[in-house]
């Protein structure tokens, strides 16, 4: 297994052919007059080629200052937007790092059973850890849906606009018929609950620097970049996540762990030629989306073909945390764990038992925790009914390993 670097642009050099001074088969010059003119018209023609190149010298001098100073102006912007943010709020004690609202689901008209993604997944993972005592609903946090202002820390204007076309978002979400809907309901039904998963990605990395770890029980949409959606993900909450943790929480190193069945091409793209950003993407090259040039921007690429069950899974990514831990020092790790990877998931197209799936999280959890680094999960991708179950019976099990604490939010509750 082997890092792969960030691509580099290098500068490249062309030697230059030494100007050959042959002697001159013309005929010989006959008068000063002549001679004198000669020399006028050279002078007059490296005078203007002189003009140009210094024309040309100061016109590339100036585009530089010029994109110097758009790119410093977007990042004033930029951080001007995310200071007056209100997806950061101080979320009390008694509450659980764990965040989850009843808007993440989608459901209008059916629509939502026309793609594979269980859309209502978020909602049924909360009711298996209520049910099993672990959580009480009001210890849930309950995020702040991203406003357009939150959404330009790293989507442009064009982007969010081309959003107001309802084919767009079909396009996106795979879901043909949202075409035929009035915009407004598609913002409404489809968007929001969106907007809402993004602002609970965001806040997860406040609590997981206050608390040691966070749970945001929907986001993950990690084929979302700046400038495109795709794979049923309409903004990219990791990107928008990782910013706001650079400015709101004095964070300079990030790391993400992408252990989805689907390569995360949308944050590979965002963070291209970002230093303070390290990505392992362990992914099945076998499947969407195919995004050979973004594979480039991976920090340590983890391929898993088709049919890899559960064993050599584990192994492998025994593998990658281990170099990881020797090639950056995080202090934040984005933790995207999608459930595709589960035998039987029509899409992801691996093996792995549920069992596995928890064993996976508790590795990555033992990772965070024996460093010191503020962990957030996310649960991303997953295509099965049974995906809802096999989250919470993870979570249970990093309760019961002691990877995570719940039951400090009954404590103080009785107290």
């Amino acid at each position: 297994m082997s890092i792969v670097p960030h691509p580099r642009t290098f500068a490249t050099c062309q030697s230059l052919a030494p100007i050959q001074n042959n002697v001159s088969t013309s005929p010989p010059i006959k008068s000063f007059a002549a001679l004198f003119f000669c020399k006028l018209r050279q002078s007059i023609t490296n005078a203007f080629a002189g003009g140009e190149m210094a024309t040309a010298s100061s016109s590339s001098g100036d585009s530089s200052r010029t994109a110097a100073s758009e790119n410093d102006g977007g990042e004033s912007e930029r951080r001007s937007r995310i200071l007056s943010s209100k997806l950061y709020f101080d979320v009390h004690t008694s509450k659980a790092p764990l965040i989850y609202s009843p808007s993440y689901d989608i459901s209008f008209l059916g629509i939502e059973k026309l793609h594979p993604f269980d859309s209502s997944k978020w909602g049924r993972i909360c009711r298996f850890l209520i049910a099993e005592g672990l959580l009480d609903k009001k210890h849930i946090v309950e995020p702040a849906e991203a406003k357009r202002e939150d959404l330009l820390v790293v989507h442009s204007e064009s982007y969010l606009d081309s959003l107001k076309s309802s084919l767009n978002v079909s396009t996106i979400v795979e879901v043909p018929p949202v075409a035929l809907l009035p915009n407004c309901l598609v913002d409404k039904y489809v968007l929001y609950p969106f907007r809402k998963q993004v602002g609970g990605t965001v806040l997860a990395a406040k609590l997981a620097k206050e608390r040691g770890w966070a749970i945001n029980v929907g986001g993950g949409f990690h084929h979302c970049s700046a400038e495109k959606g795709g794979g049923f993900c309409v903004y990219a909450d990791i990107s928008l996540c990782i910013h706001f943790a650079f400015t709101r929480l004095n964070i300079s190193r990030v790391m993400i762990i992408d252990l989805d069945a689907h390569q995360g091409n949308g944050h590979e793209v965002d963070f291209s030629d970002d230093k303070r950003v390290y990505i392992v993407d362990m992914y099945n090259p076998d499947i969407y989306p195919f995004d050979y040039e973004a594979r480039r921007y991976i920090n340590q690429k983890v391929e898993v073909a088709s049919g890899t069950a559960t064993n050599e899974y584990l192994s492998k990514l025994d593998g990658a945390l281990k170099v990881a831990a020797d090639s950056f020092d995080p202090e934040l790790i984005i933790y995207n764990a999608g459930t595709d990877i589960l035998d039987g998931d029509p899409l992801g197209r691996l093996k792995i038992s549920p069992d596995g799936i928890a064993t996976r999280d508790e590795k990555v959890f033992v990772f965070a925790r024996e460093r010191g680094i503020p962990l957030v999960m996310l649960t991303s991708g997953g295509y099965m009914k049974s995906s809802a179950r096999v989250i919470a019976d993870s979570i249970i099990n990093l309760s019961k390993k002691s990877l995570i604490n719940m039951e400090s939010v009954q404590n103080i509750v009785a107290t």
